[in-house]
């Protein structure tokens, strides 16, 4: 009998991320991929990214609603309420023999948490990374605790997951799963890629994702117009933005950036999504990438082009030498793209390494996955403790 895997996509950032996983499952005769499909994949305001799941040839076995209008802070709770109920009607119906989850999304907290009730094993994938600007450093490691495989993109992340308590025999350092789409996609050309966001790159040009800052009091208004003065002193640049996440203050962020956009169309466009291959190509065709997403950190790293970090969304998370970091205000921002487009830093970008290349990762969890202890016994993980003095 097939061992089934059901694996929780809730942003078209994860789903990008799972796509070849997804690939691995579906092609493996010993494996039955199930999927389950929430958040903002089912919401119009996030472009209905459930249909891109659909047009790539895989089956939703299930969809959950649970994003609501609001993106306060009571509203994400409810959102993760409304989740796991979902998610528990859900499990029940599919029965799977392991969840596989990725990240550190409210929507995944919620899957993590039913799972968990339902006596389902958890993969988890990304763990023990950190991001100290953000509410989901804290989901991560949370869901760290629930899981029962874990799937790490550095050695140091590895470290820490058994640091969290958890046995080294189930801890894979593998890599970032994501790199698996530098490698087995054909990136547009230039011409392709203008043709399919209806722009013309400049001579400069600019890739843009900025994210709420969960874990900060400042004001997202004053991030964004400060993010906005930096990007007018480049009056010749095109501008692609990507809108934010449904994190708490995302729609003010999205708002804000759609109104700029409205007063310079002739070079600048905001898109709900991109996909991945259109957002690697993007990075590909762009001089700069700018921002505070992890892709920056990630991928950006690998298609040898300078990411521009702004703030401390990423704080604690490994980046190589290819990531400028800056503060959140105009003259910070405008410094670090000046750097990031100097000829002397495009020198270093050649050299750079990426922390987080190893290759071919998803066969090697697929692997794991297919083969893998998921006996009562094994589920019942015992905390590993560490020898050490303090």
């Amino acid at each position: 009998m097939k061992r089934k895997i059901c694996v929780v996509t809730g942003t078209r950032a994860d789903y990008g991320l799972l796509y070849w996983l997804l690939k691995e499952i579906q092609a493996d005769d010993e494996l039955e991929l199930q999927i389950i499909a929430t958040g903002m994949h089912l919401s119009p305001e996030f472009g209905l990214t459930y249909k891109t799941i659909i047009k790539d040839g895989f089956k939703i076995n299930e969809k959950i609603e649970m994003l609501l209008s609001s993106d306060t802070p009571v509203g994400i709770t409810k959102s993760i309420g409304v989740g796991m109920i979902g998610f528990a009607d859900a499990l029940e119906r599919l029965k799977p023999d392991i969840m596989v989850v990725l990240g550190d999304r409210y929507e995944i907290l919620a899957a993590a948490q039913a799972a968990v009730i339902a006596r389902i094993p958890i993969a988890h994938i990304h763990g023990g990374e950190r991001t100290e600007g953000a509410i989901d450093e804290v989901i991560r490691h949370s869901i760290t605790k629930m899981a029962l495989l874990h799937f790490t993109s550095n050695i140091e992340h590895r470290k820490r997951v058994i640091q969290l308590g958890e046995h080294p025999n189930r801890v894979y350092n593998v890599g970032a799963v994501g790199l698996d789409n530098i490698s087995k996609l054909d990136l547009l050309d230039l011409d392709e890629f203008e043709q399919s966001i209806n722009l013309k790159l400049r001579k400069i040009s600019f890739l843009v994702t900025y994210h709420p800052v969960t874990l900060s009091n400042a004001d997202p208004k004053k991030e964004i117009h400060a993010l906005i003065e930096a990007l007018d002193q480049y009056k010749e640049a095109s501008i692609i933005f990507t809108q934010a996440n449904s994190d708490t203050n995302g729609r003010i962020i999205n708002e804000l950036i759609k109104q700029y956009v409205e007063k310079n169309t002739e070079r600048m466009i905001m898109v709900k999504t991109l996909g991945q291959l259109r957002y690697l190509s993007a990075i590909k065709h762009t001089d700069a990438v700018i921002g505070n997403s992890s892709s920056g950190l990630i991928e950006v790293p690998a298609l040898k082009k300078p990411t521009i970090n702004i703030g401390n969304r990423q704080k604690g998370r490994l980046r190589g030498a290819s990531v400028i970091d800056c503060y959140e205000n105009s003259k910070s921002i405008k410094e670090a793209i000046d750097k990031a487009l100097s000829k002397h830093f495009q020198e270093v970008i050649r050299n750079a390494e990426n922390p987080y290349e190893a290759g071919d990762v998803a066969q090697k969890i697929i692997n794991i996955l297919r083969n893998a202890d998921l006996s009562a016994k094994i589920i019942m993980k015992q905390f590993y403790d560490l020898e050490f003095t303090i």
